[in-house]
């Protein structure tokens, strides 16, 4: 009875756990140089689907900051509040998350995606590449 409720109780919590490792949440993103605070970026899961908004600028002097290097129908709209994460879904290995896009507003390109829960869903890996080149970012969760 005991290695029974042992193993209900592992399950449980395992299953609490696998509930945090989602991209779904509110995210905070790290400048790649000055190593501070650049953004909130909320992402939503619809059908299985995930995709991301910027819903904070922490640089006061940048609220209004526009994707003039956009090339898509994004170009010259502001950031704040622009989808950036597009199309992500859940891979066949449940490991990562992967199969959409993201869009740098710094410089207008748009990536490939993989996001990777890491820390029990505390940390969010996320890989934009072209091809073999790729950048990686850790963004941390704040809900």
């Amino acid at each position: 009875m005991k290695t029974f409720l042992a193993a209900a109780t592992l399950s449980l919590l395992s299953s609490l756990a696998m509930a945090q490792a989602t991209p779904a949440g509110l995210w905070r993103t790290i400048d790649d140089e000055t190593k501070t605070e650049k953004s909130l970026v909320r992402i939503t899961e619809s059908g299985g689907v995930y995709s991301g908004k910027v819903e904070k600028i922490a640089d006061a002097t940048k609220q209004d900051s526009t994707c003039d290097k956009c090339t898509d129908a994004r170009k010259d709209k502001k950031v704040l509040g622009m989808t950036i994460v597009s199309g992500v879904k859940k891979a066949e290995n449940d490991a990562y998350f992967e199969g959409g896009e993201i869009l740098d507003p710094n410089n207008g390109k748009v990536y490939k995606v993989r996001m990777t829960p890491k820390d029990g869903g505390k940390t969010l890996e996320v890989r934009g590449f072209i091809g073999p080149f790729y950048r990686n970012q850790t963004w941390q969760r704040v809900e």
